[in-house]
């Protein structure tokens, strides 16, 4: 037995809190290795299914449903945060009673939401919002009713993964985006070989998967893993619910200010320009977004470990922990750099010479990437402890400036699409220097006014 796989083996046997780090980052990997390359796979299939138009339509809607989908008024990450710290007291039954009431709020909410999108949706003119071709009417209007629906079900069924993240389980999210993209791509290959593919079946399939996934995955966990965690009415208490609702607020706007940095890109391109150009873009967004989606397998168990940390105080911890993801951030930062070296090159395959990519889109590209996963080594932790007051005015300063600033770059100074994603790094640019700031004044224990709200 040679040393290294004794080393594999310590590792996924030791339980404490690094150890459980180390078993789900290497667990993680793996999966998201798989992972990535089914997305990757996703863009050329698609293509084959779809022409740039439609499928730029596709990536359109797809970004206005996520919007709905994340949009949880940040009750998913309360909950995550009041879960690892009743794990963290090993208080069972205080779990459940904040599993219990997160469901019956998300539930609420959805029923009121999902009754309101019905009725209006009738007066939508979504050829218009969408500014794609009226030869695509007969499929827009059904298409965006289905992929709504099926998004406003996630909201419930995607709780399970801030149970398990709460865990310090991450490595079993992992696997369900794994089983999402796998499936996905089996069903755009099959689509693709059977010349009856369109925009309308493309974007039922796509968006069915993830949550038939949840919904599989929420009955086995509860029924077999958490069961004494599974929500039920009994245990709903409004009480609780208030310190849920009192962080999730904070949350909650910070994931709208979020989503409008991260997520309106695609819409404004549609508007500015034309969904081919959507498709452009989002080439040249999942080629980069390679990186800081595998600097986040490394990150995702932290979050929760900072929460219990934190609460023993083990700062010692948290410091070496952050040490290491800096190092990690400088390698990844020139794998970065090769890539945009050798990007034309990977495009022409990769696109099967469909898409054609401006090399200074991809430089910008990079440089979102760079600052995005050095914003995440401290975000995660400010999050984690719960200390997110100061955020909350960063990213809603940056999504009130987001869109009129990627407006004046694209259009009017004439930067094109890559503009946008220029304006997008801008915004991202307030927590770059303030968000470490928190991070060291929290650690060293002088954090008065705003630093510790």
């Amino acid at each position: 037995m040679t040393l290294q796989s004794l080393n594999i083996r310590n590792i996924l046997s030791d339980t404490s809190r690094s150890g459980k780090a180390k078993k789900n980052i290497i667990i993680l990997f793996v999966l998201h290795s798989f992972t990535l390359l089914f997305s990757m796979l996703q863009v050329p299939l698609s293509l084959r299914c779809l022409n740039s138009v439609e499928y730029g339509t596709w990536l359109t809607v797809s970004s206005i449903t996520t919007w709905f989908v994340s949009l949880d008024f940040g009750l998913g990450n309360g909950l995550r945060n009041k879960l690892s710290e009743a794990f963290a007291l090993n208080d069972r039954k205080l779990a459940r009673i904040y599993i219990s009431s997160t469901y019956f709020l998300i539930t609420l909410i959805v029923a009121v939401c999902y009754a309101v999108f019905v009725i209006i949706n009738n007066w939508l003119n979504w050829i218009k919002i969408l500014n794609v071709p009226e030869s695509l009417a007969p499929q827009i209007n059904p298409l965006v009713f289905f992929v709504f629906t099926f998004f406003f079900a996630q909201f419930i069924l995607k709780l399970i993964i801030y149970v398990v993240l709460a865990d310090q389980k991450p490595a079993i999210n992992g696997f369900f985006s794994f089983l999402v993209n796998l499936l996905t791509v089996i069903v755009l290959f099959i689509l693709s070989k059977s010349n009856k593919a369109s925009l309308l079946k493309v974007g039922i399939f796509s968006s069915s998967i993830p949550m038939l996934v949840f919904f599989i995955a929420s009955i086995i966990l509860f029924l077999f893993y958490y069961k004494d965690l599974a929500p039920t009415l009994k245990l709903v208490k409004l009480g609780y619910a208030k310190n849920l609702v009192q962080l999730g607020i904070k949350f909650f706007i910070i994931q709208i200010s979020s989503l409008i940095v991260f997520t309106t890109d695609n819409i404004i391109i549609t508007q500015i320009f034309t969904p081919g150009e959507v498709t452009v873009y989002n080439v040249a967004y999942k080629y980069f977004n390679i990186i800081p989606l595998v600097f986040g397998v490394i990150l995702t168990p932290f979050w929760s470990a900072y929460t219990e940390a934190y609460a023993k105080k083990d700062y010692q911890w948290i410091r070496m922990s952050t040490q290491k993801l800096l190092k990690i951030w400088i390698i990844f930062v020139l794998v970065i750099l090769v890539m945009l070296g050798i990007s034309r090159e990977f495009y022409g395959i990769w696109t099967e010479s469909r898409i054609k990519v401006p090399f200074i889109l991809s430089a910008f590209m990079g440089l979102y990437a760079i600052i995005q996963m050095w914003n995440n080594i401290f975000t995660y932790f400010i999050n984690g402890v719960g200390k997110i007051k100061l955020q909350l005015y960063l990213s809603s300063i940056a999504g009130i400036l987001n869109i009129p600033l990627s407006i004046m770059l694209a259009k009017t100074l004439n930067w094109g699409v890559t503009g946008v994603i220029m304006a997008t790094s801008v915004c991202m640019l307030f927590g770059t220097f303030l968000i470490p700031i928190q991070y060291y004044k929290i650690l060293n224990q002088k954090d008065e006014g705003i630093w510790g709200q």
